[in-house]
């Protein structure tokens, strides 16, 4: 019986008896206008009346950072599914400013599937035989020492018998010229004087061979890096040919030098960012440290060729400052990830970069164990190390009578010196300087003051203490080290110190006062009794005006033979190192033998005085006003290449190379740089008028290419603008292959991968691009394999009068 006020429902015929729904039997719900489909933008944007071309560029006003067109979906408010019936998901696929992401292929099943795979390499092992003919070809056709193969030949010498030397580069270059000495067999006996012969027996050849490796490598890298930057297929191959075909880039590499190993690692850090940076969508996965600690690795690489390598360290750390600031952004991102990312690049991109430059240095000192020609630009400790020096055989305790030589503690600090000749200007007294290499006019003797008894030999042994007022004889003159209250030469504001009198003329002026600082064997100067050869530092106080004797790295004038100026400070400044000195040669009769065991320098301290040295000594190379250098040549003169530079003698019997550039590629590449400016400038015009030039992911990746192009030039070559030293046409090489990997990617924007032009239109143009380029390397090959004969017979070579390859 049914129940009272119970109501039927019909549900209709049961699933068993009725046919198989579809999707047009449910009711079809619309979505809620939004603003992207009202009619009213419909009215807005009349596409149907307007041109595609137009349609395409004109769109309306966005809601999101830029007005360049985008994926509706990536822009959509993601709430992670909370609400999933008014706010559709996100789509979250990583997009990179660089290299498309290619889904993994399949492990192959066989050798043809395995070929097939990899046939993207095949063009860059092509470039590479290229490459190979290139950098070998006629590579030891002159048998003559050229250009600083004189330098960089010695240094590796040194290595091959283990002589310590001083160079203002870091060691890694030159040890790799000596380990490829070693492996070809070379002794190391020839002194590599400048345009001398080879003999037979230095491999030249095979030295200069192997370190031309260095130079084939740039071809494939820049392959690769344009394809990791997300360059078409037209702008991998115009890389690859301009890399392969520059004539300064084939002429450097030829030679026994370290800028093809400079080049390599350059372009390497660059590849390995590139390779890192496409690696971001899958964040601390192997790949991604793996990437990360490969470009912190080059990174130590190219700096410790040469310093300049900072330039590219500087462009890492620029990309790195980008990248962390657009995670910072991500507001999704949890803080644990942050700080994880942060300590991933100190440890791969500071900590790891350091490690090496530092890796080298240690193996530096170890290889040079013995006494050489650089031993007086290290600290006296650090000499006492090296086998063949004779200061373990010094008396340790310095005393009244004996001969000594001082050393300033200072970084970069030499030797007290004088000579015979005399100051120009204010005293006209013999010149005091500081000096790097040891000669006899570096010794001084210890003698009383004036009105104390004259030293005797048979008197008891007085020992040096603090505060002892002693006078500084110079050995080789017999003339006192003296000061008074006329300004010094370069350094006005401090007094001249000079060489005065003899063993029987002299006054006040030439007493010092002995002040102990402290000692490194022994600590504090409360613990120093007695002064100590090599461990115990010093200041010197002139007893009447006060001043202490300083030697900084002010350089003397022509006059002074550009040694360093050494004054007497009124300013006292305890702490100023370059007011501190130390006994490093010691010679008395009268006193035993030292122990080695006071003679240990320690490894931090020796890093840090060679990288102050090497600096000092950097830029110390300024031009010299009084002597014209004809090799030298301006920043300016560089980007569209105004001078080359001659490499070696210019006489009719001997084999010629000129140091330039390819002149489609120097003037392409510069002229790129300032078209991608205005190329920004436009866009970001439209952009403020609401046109629409390409999507976003065509947006980020022009300007993450060109910020990789042009900042890597503008830092490699602004610091040049700035810098006091001499510079030379080879020193623009690094920054060169910035404005490659600029011209590249306009001609591939605007052209390869444009949408407007016809495959053949395309094709045209890099048959132009390519063949000039081609031309102008056949055309100027010369310069780099070497002209023979007079060179007036090799008719046009003088693209721009400005070169100096026919004048004599």
């Amino acid at each position: 019986m049914r129940p009272s006020g119970a109501i039927a429902v019909d549900f209709g015929p049961s699933e068993r008896d009725s046919p198989p729904r579809t999707s047009d039997d449910f009711e079809q719900v619309p979505y809620p206008p939004s603003h992207w489909s009202s009619s009213h933008h419909e009215e807005e944007l009349p596409l149907f009346s307007a041109s595609e071309e137009k349609a395409r560029r004109r769109v309306p006003k966005s809601a999101g950072p830029t007005p360049f067109a985008s994926d509706l979906a990536q822009n959509l408010y993601d709430d992670e599914g909370k609400d999933v019936y008014n706010k559709p998901r996100s789509f979250k696929a990583y997009q990179s400013s660089g290299r498309p992401r290619q889904p993994p292929l399949p492990p192959p099943t066989s050798i043809k599937e395995f070929l097939l795979q990899n046939v993207e390499h095949v063009t860059p092992v092509i470039y590479t035989l290229l490459s190979c003919w290139t950098r070998f070809h006629r590579i030891g056709h002159s048998n003559m020492v050229v250009w600083d193969e004189a330098h960089f030949g010695k240094f590796g010498s040194h290595y091959l018998k283990r002589e310590f030397y001083f160079d203002v580069h870091p060691p890694l270059g030159k040890m790799l010229v000596g380990l490829v000495g070693l492996l070809s067999g070379y002794d190391g006996s020839f002194e590599f004087k400048s345009g001398a012969e080879y003999p037979d027996s230095v491999p030249y050849v095979a030295m200069r061979v192997m370190l031309a490796t260095f130079g084939v490598a740039m071809v494939p890298l820049g392959w690769y890096t344009a394809v990791e930057l997300g360059m078409s297929q037209w702008a991998c191959h115009l890389v690859a040919l301009m890399v392969l075909c520059d004539v300064g880039w084939l002429c450097i590499s030829r030679f026994i030098l370290l800028d093809s190993m400079l080049l390599f690692f350059t372009l390497l850090t660059v590849f390995c960012m590139s390779k890192f940076h496409n690696q971001q969508y899958q964040s601390f996965s192997f790949d991604w440290w793996m990437w990360l600690s490969f470009t912190g690795i080059s990174i130590g690489l190219t700096t410790s060729v040469k310093m300049i390598g900072l330039f590219v360290t500087a462009l890492v750390g620029l990309y790195t400052i980008e990248d962390l600031w657009e995670k910072f952004g991500d507001l999704k991102m949890p803080v644990r990830d942050q700080v994880k990312h942060w300590g991933a690049r100190v440890v791969c991109l500071i900590i790891v970069p350091f490690l090496v430059f530092m890796a080298s240095f240690k193996i530096h000192f170890m290889v040079l164990n013995h006494s050489g020609p650089g031993d007086a630009q290290m600290s006296s400790l650090f000499q006492a190390n090296l086998i063949g020096n004779d200061f373990s055989r010094n008396p340790l305790e310095v005393a009244i009578g004996s001969k000594v030589t001082l050393k300033n503690v200072g970084y970069g600090g030499g030797l007290l010196h004088s000579h015979v000749q005399t100051y120009p200007i204010g005293s006209m007294q013999q010149q005091i300087t500081c000096y790097h290499y040891k000669d006899e006019n570096n010794e001084w003797n210890l003698w009383p003051r004036w009105d104390e008894p004259a030293y005797s030999a048979d008197a008891p042994i007085r020992f040096l203490k603090h505060n002892d007022v002693i006078r500084l004889s110079h050995g080789p003159t017999g003339r006192n080290l003296h000061s008074h209250t006329i300004p010094a030469p370069v350094t006005k504001l401090s007094h001249e110190v000079s060489c005065y009198g003899n063993q029987t003329i002299g006054d006040v002026h030439d007493h010092w006062v002995v002040e102990v600082v402290d000692d490194i064997k022994r600590g504090k100067r409360e613990h120093v009794d007695r002064i100590h050869s090599l461990t115990t530092r010093l200041r010197f106080r002139h007893q009447y005006l006060g001043c202490y004797l300083r030697a900084a790295n002010a350089v003397l004038p022509q006059w002074g033979f550009k040694q360093i100026e050494v004054t007497c400070t009124p300013e006292n400044s305890p702490k100023d190192t370059h007011t501190y000195w130390n006994v490093e040669s010691h010679w008395n009769e009268r006193l035993p033998a030292g122990d080695t065991k006071y003679y240990r320098s320690p490894f931090f301290r020796d890093f840090w005085h060679l990288n102050v040295a090497m600096m000092t000594s950097n830029n110390a190379l300024i031009p010299d006003p009084d002597k014209e250098d004809i090799l030298a040549s301006k920043p300016f003169d560089w980007p569209f290449m105004h001078l080359g530079l001659r490499m070696c003698g210019w006489g009719d019997g001997q084999a010629k190379y000129y140091l330039m550039g390819n002149p489609i590629v120097w003037w392409g590449g510069a002229t790129s740089l300032a078209v991608s400016l205005g190329a920004l400038a436009v866009y970001l015009f439209r952009q403020q008028r609401k046109y629409t030039d390409m999507d976003a992911h065509e947006w980020e990746h022009f300007l993450y290419v060109g910020k990789v192009a042009f900042f890597g030039w503008a830092l490699h070559y602004v610091p040049f603008l700035i810098m006091g030293r001499v510079t030379y046409v080879h020193h623009y090489l690094p920054t060169l292959y910035f404005a490659v990997l600029m011209l590249a990617h306009l001609l591939d924007h605007f052209i390869f991968s444009s949408r407007r032009w016809t495959q053949r239109t395309k094709a045209i143009s890099f048959g132009i691009c390519a063949g000039s380029v081609v031309f102008c390397f056949w055309w100027f090959k010369g310069v780099a394999f070497g002209i023979d004969g007079p060179i007036n017979e090799h008719k046009g070579l003088l693209w721009r009068k400005s070169w100096n390859i026919y004048t004599q």
